[in-house]
């Protein structure tokens, strides 16, 4: 599990190791870091190091200072290196006497190069590129190094408002920060250089393969259909049946050990999955460890009753699409929740605005506190959809879930994504937990589904059970 700090958090345990380090020491470091992930790059790129081209791109302040020096110790392996100043009065000085001492060239424009390394902006830094740098940046053809972060992305949210950097990798120092999970598609893949920070209790956490497979409802050798969960699932219409097909079946591939369905889809789930247990009503459905509502379900009378009484049941339930408009549009119905029984939402934007909304809550750029506040305010866990997926606690923990493709941007997605989580709920796991290991798994079978093209959300249920395999194959765990 990777933590996320916030800039002035990093900054704080750097100025304690600053005080206690040689002048100039800890910038060194980072940049001996810096430019070896470089040297590999051009390894990688061009087969070779001596011979080839760097550009630096170099802004005022402490990410310039470590491109220089960067480009110093780069010079050293016989790399040509030059540094365009974008703001030449205000260079760091001892990296740019570092580097001109090195052999490194100052130019004014963009010259060619096999790599460039992006040292515009630091973590202070705020706002898209500024006109001069964005020219600069439109010029570029050549792979881009960051330095710490993709200058014009924001640090702590990961918001881009106009033009910013694109990287083929990023450097960071001392500690990974939020940028780098809200944005990851900005940043490439990230590298991070240890500077010995004392960081503790991170702002969020990202769940690794090996924390999901750890958390993953394996059954034993005394399990049985019980003991690792029953989920029930209650979703779909005679207008939208394939929402209950979609969050039924991936519930059932999600190493549930028994699901149930109740509605008016039942003979569909039926006809698909024989064995679910079906049934036209929540109130005849058995006992269950969990409930998923919402998905296709309608927001009628019949629809409202439904989930009251699912809210009501005394197990922790996954409310999704049309059970969170219920939400918002009947506040009341929080009312029959049975206090002990945790709630987990699952909103897209335009679902969260219209139950965090009227509680003052707005959702901008900010994503992971916006999720923060409306679980506090509900006293329920979030789950707010998006390229990063946020998992957000009422007590206060975050998890996120940085998608590395776009390939679940496709209807019915979300219902699959729905019973994953009403599985995972069933089988015992914490709320922020359930969702956030739903949220891994659901990336990866998309990825599988795929496989490079568009996938239809029955594809991405069909390969949540290659998902699973894949995540707890070196586990040892596994069962047959």
């Amino acid at each position: 599990m990777r933590g996320a700090w916030s800039t002035g958090r990093i900054r704080e345990a750097e100025e304690k190791v600053l005080a206690v380090t040689p002048d100039g020491a800890l910038m060194r470091r980072a940049a001996w870091g810096l430019a070896g992930r470089a040297r590999r790059m051009l390894a990688e790129r061009t087969g070779g190091v001596a011979g080839r081209r760097v550009l630096l791109l170099v802004g005022a302040g402490n990410n310039g200072g470590d491109a220089l020096w960067a480009g110093a110790y780069l010079r050293r392996r016989s790399v040509g290196v030059s540094a365009l100043l974008l703001a030449p009065d205000r260079a760091h000085a001892e990296g740019l006497a570092a580097f001109r001492s090195a052999g490194g060239r100052v130019v004014t424009g963009v010259v060619p190069a096999d790599l460039v390394v992006d040292g515009i902006v630091g973590l202070s830094a705020r706002g898209s590129l500024r006109p001069d740098a964005a020219a600069v940046v439109e010029r570029i053809s050549a792979p881009i190094l960051a330095v710490d972060l993709p200058s014009g992305v924001d640090p702590d949210t990961g918001a881009v408002d106009g033009p910013a950097v694109t990287a083929a990798a990023t450097v960071t120092f001392g500690g990974y920060k939020p940028v780098h999970f809200l944005a990851g598609a900005r940043c490439g893949e990230v590298h991070l250089v240890d500077l010995g920070l004392d960081l503790t209790d991170p702002d969020f956490a990202v769940l690794d393969r090996a924390d999901v497979a750890a958390a993953w409802p394996l059954p034993g050798e005394s399990d049985d259909k019980y003991t690792q969960g029953v989920v029930g699932v209650t979703a779909g219409s005679s207008t939208y049946p394939g929402a209950a097909v979609l969050a039924t079946g991936s519930a059932v591939r999600a190493t549930s050990g028994m699901t149930r369905y109740a509605g008016s889809a039942a003979e569909e789930v039926s006809r698909r999955y024989p064995e679910v247990v079906v049934t036209g009503s929540v109130t005849d459905a058995g006992r269950v460890q969990a409930w998923v509502a919402g998905p296709g379900m309608g927001t009628g009378n019949a629809a409202r009753d439904v989930l009251r009484h699912v809210l009501d049941a005394g197990v922790p339930t996954a409310v999704d699409a049309d059970g969170i408009t219920l939400l918002a549009n009947h506040p009341e119905l929080w009312d029959a929740r049975d206090p002990g029984a945790p709630v987990l939402l699952t909103p897209h934007d335009r679902e969260f605005a219209r139950i965090a909304e009227p509680r003052g809550i707005t959702l901008g750029a900010d994503r992971v506190a916006a999720a923060r506040a409306l679980a506090a305010e509900l006293n329920a866990t979030v789950l707010l959809k998006g390229h990063a997926t946020v998992v957000a606690g009422p007590d206060g923990r975050v998890l996120v879930n940085q998608a590395r493709s776009h390939w679940l941007a496709t209807a019915g997605s979300g219902d699959v994504l729905s019973g994953i989580v009403g599985a995972l709920l069933a089988a015992g796991l914490d709320p922020v937990l359930a969702g956030g290991a739903a949220a891994y798994l659901h990336v990866r079978a998309g990825e599988l589904a795929a496989g490079g093209a568009p996938a239809s959300a029955a594809r991405i249920g069909d390969a949540v059970t290659a998902a699973i395999r894949d995540l707890v194959c070196d586990d040892d765990r596994r069962h047959g």
